[in-house]
């Protein structure tokens, strides 16, 4: 769903620093505890948002907590620009980032991931009446996208070559403005999100989803797991362990109704 723009250079630049060093020991909170710093995108409602006191909540805020439940460290919540996720995780800003990543081979090169923890498909949401055969009934519309997400990069590679004017922005809540101001005509985006965050809302009435469901691999990956630095093993061994775990008894499910009518997890 989010960041695919992955630099080669950067690619290198993590190969020669992860080569032969051990995986770091995790900080430690006042109280004794062991710390997780989680990166998190707070414009992503219901997955990731602030209440109305500023604290994160959402579905992979929750899913984090329960993690570091079953791994016995303490949450520590960094807001972070989508854009900037993955070089801020390899500059050692945070340890992980919980904030609905796709797992795809192009964030694989340089990064780890968990197993996945949720999968969504993508949809084409314009205003309701627009015309629609085919993508290229689109041609000529302002479709808004997250920077450097999945849908940025199957706007780009299926909807600009048919007249399509995709503009990306730094996060998914500005675009749901600038379709409300009338600087837009639509989107694409995950489903769940842009149901919860704009379909919805007043903001949202008037418009609706076209075209197919939205899951090719080659442009949004195999599910939504829990990024990490590459090397990180005992860690990612306990998240995986940790994900089964809160699937197994329950936990999963209960944080999956609070904010879903549906199993989000998905095939």
């Amino acid at each position: 769903m989010k960041n695919f723009l992955l630099a080669l250079g950067l690619a290198a630049t993590v190969a020669l620093v992860g080569c032969g060093k051990k995986e770091e020991a995790p900080a430690t909170a006042a109280s004794g505890t062991p710390v997780l710093r989680v990166a998190i995108d707070p414009t992503y409602e219901p997955f990731t948002f602030k209440t109305a006191d500023g604290k994160p909540a959402g579905f992979d805020v929750d899913i984090a907590e329960a993690i570091c439940a079953e791994i016995q460290r303490r949450c520590v919540f960094v807001e972070q620009v989508w854009d900037s996720m993955i070089p801020g995780l390899q500059a050692q800003q945070y340890d992980v980032i919980i904030s609905s990543m796709s797992i795809t081979e192009e964030r694989q090169q340089v990064i780890d991931f968990s197993d996945k923890y949720y999968s969504t498909p993508s949809r084409i949401v314009v205003k309701e009446g627009t015309p629609f055969e085919s993508l290229e009934s689109l041609k000529g519309l302002r479709l808004g996208v997250l920077k450097g997400s999945t849908q940025e990069r199957y706007a780009m590679g299926e909807l600009r070559p048919v007249g399509v004017n995709v503009i990306p922005y730094e996060a998914q809540d500005q675009v749901y403005l600038d379709i409300r101001s009338g600087r837009l005509d639509g989107t694409v985006a995950d489903a769940v999100e842009v149901t919860g965050g704009f379909l919805s809302k007043p903001e949202g009435q008037g418009y609706t989803f076209v075209g197919p469901l939205l899951n090719d691999e080659k442009y949004f990956g195999t599910g939504m797991g829990v990024a990490m630095r590459k090397g990180q093993d005992e860690l990612k061994q306990q998240i995986n362990q940790a994900i089964q775990t809160i699937r197994a008894n329950g936990t999963y499910q209960t944080i999956s109704a609070k904010y879903f009518d549906f199993d989000v997890y998905g095939d």
